[in-house]
């Protein structure tokens, strides 16, 4: 058992640093996807939030202050982020579709794992240069924020980050069964946007839409983790997202491992 903890622990490590290899070999892409986009997307929340207090001209809005919602605007953006796999799930399509599969599938590693380590090497080399800017704004404007709850907050938006993969798996097998499939990608990806709420606060929907998206799974990916380190909620959502995104993830799970058989059955009995 420890033999195979061990080849286990060093086959995703090595998968790991092919990823941050990979995208270092262009550090101009990397620095600009790692800073530069965030500090701008930063930018632009903190110009829309003074501009609606501005319009509203009102103290509070849905009992939370400006400084509130602005630290929201800077830490949605830098967490939504990390919870999402749009290049790796466009990747794993492609590799479908094209039947580029055949080398996975020679190689004593599942076709999940390998985008799976990818993704997590990625993530983690690109959060820790992206949390600069929203670490730097929230000092320069004395923002609400409870740093002690970061780990915790940061720690739950990359166990959603499992959702997210096998998500992007699950939709990587309907290349066996039709074309076009990367048009489900960019619908995915608006949804979970707007469910996470990234775009607005849940806290500012209607009551009956805030209470069932806070029963799913996908605020854990946005609005809870910064609602937890602004102060908006307590560790009660942070748990039951934990929970939310378990059960979901083994579903998930269950439906891509059905599908993946039965597409497989038939790309190696087409040959396809």
């Amino acid at each position: 058992m420890k033999k195979l903890f061990i080849a286990f622990w060093r086959r995703n490590l090595a998968f790991s640093e092919l990823a941050i290899v990979s995208n270092l070999e262009y550090r101009f892409n990397f620095f600009i996807d790692a800073f530069v986009q965030p500090l701008i997307t930063v930018g632009i929340e903190l110009l829309m939030w003074f501009a609606i207090f501005e319009a509203a001209n009102a103290a509070q809005i849905g009992g939370f202050g400006r400084e509130s919602y602005l630290a929201y605007g800077v830490w949605a953006p830098f967490l939504g982020r990390i919870a999402v796999s749009w290049m790796y799930e466009s990747m794993m399509v492609e590799e479908v579709a094209s039947g580029s599969i055949n080398v996975i599938l020679t190689r004593p590693i599942s076709f999940y794992e390998y985008y799976l380590s990818q993704l997590m090497g990625y993530k983690i080399a690109t959060t820790f240069i992206s949390m600069i800017a929203p670490l730097a704004v929230s000092l320069i404007f004395d923002l609400p924020i409870h740093y002690s709850r970061l780990p915790i907050a940061i720690g739950l938006v990359f166990y959603y980050l499992f959702l997210v993969h096998t998500l992007s798996f699950v939709i990587s097998t309907f290349a066996f069964y039709m074309t076009r499939v990367r048009s489900l990608t960019l619908v995915k990806n608006l949804t979970l946007w707007l469910l996470a709420g990234e775009l607005v606060p849940i806290d500012l929907m209607p009551p009956a839409i805030a209470k069932f998206l806070l029963l799913s799974p996908f605020p854990a990916g946005v609005y809870t983790p910064v609602a937890y380190i602004t102060g908006r909620v307590g560790s009660e959502l942070v748990l039951q997202s934990f929970i939310s995104v378990t059960i979901s993830t083994i579903i998930a799970i269950a439906i891509g491992a059905w599908l993946w058989r039965k597409g497989l059955q038939s790309y190696t009995g087409t040959g396809a």
